[in-house]
C-alpha cells in the first residue's frame, strides 16, 4: 500500500507510485483540480500509446504482407481436377506458360485423380515418368505442382479417368 504522509496545515500527499504524484487539499475544489490535471495526462498517455499502436500495426501488416508474398510460390496457372459441378477434366484443359515457370494442380471434384504425362507427348529429353504424379489425390484441395524448364508441348491425363477424355496439354514457349 502506498504511504501517506501527513504534515499540519498543508496538503496531504499522496504517493501513487514513484513515477505518478498528486497533491490534494482539503477542500473538494483543490481535489477536482488535480483529478482533472491527471485524467489528462492519462488521456494524452493512451493517445500516444494509440497512436504507437497504430503505426506498428501498420508496419507489422507490411512485413506480414511481404513474407507471405516471399513464402507462397507465384504459380503462371493453377488447373482444377474435376469441374465445380462434378465434370471429369482439367479445367483449363490446355494452357501456356513460359519456360521456368511452376504450374500449380489442384483437386477439386469428383476424385480421386492424379496427373501423368504422356510419354510420346512430351518434349524431347524429358521424363515423363520424373514430372508425373501418379499418386491419387484423394481430397479436395490437395495439390501438386510442376515447374516446366524445357519448351514443348507436354500432354497430361488423369489415369482412372482418361477413358473419359479427362486430358490436357501444357505449352512451354
Amino acid at each position: 500500500r502506498p504511504p501517506i504522509l501527513r504534515h499540519t496545515s498543508t496538503p496531504l500527499l499522496l504517493f501513487f507510485n514513484s513515477f505518478n504524484m498528486a497533491a490534494m487539499t482539503s477542500t473538494f475544489l483543490g481535489s477536482a483540480v488535480v483529478c482533472k490535471a491527471q485524467q489528462k495526462v492519462a488521456t494524452k498517455a493512451v493517445a500516444a500509446r494509440a497512436a504507437f499502436s497504430v503505426d506498428g500495426l501498420k508496419k507489422a501488416a507490411v512485413v506480414g504482407a511481404t513474407t507471405l508474398l516471399l513464402a507462397s510460390p507465384a504459380f503462371a496457372a493453377t488447373i482444377k481436377l474435376g469441374g465445380d459441378s462434378g465434370e471429369l477434366g482439367f479445367y483449363p484443359a490446355n494452357i501456356t506458360v513460359a519456360k521456368g515457370e511452376v504450374v500449380e494442380f489442384v483437386n477439386n471434384k469428383a476424385f480421386p485423380h492424379n496427373v501423368v504425362f504422356d510419354e510420346d507427348n512430351v518434349p524431347a529429353g524429358v521424363n515423363a515418368d520424373a514430372i508425373s504424379h501418379e499418386d491419387y489425390l484423394n481430397g479436395p484441395g490437395e495439390k501438386v505442382t510442376n515447374k516446366f524448364d524445357v519448351a514443348g508441348v507436354y500432354g497430361y491425363y488423369c489415369e482412372p479417368h482418361q477413358g473419359a477424355g479427362m486430358a490436357g496439354t501444357i505449352t512451354v514457349s
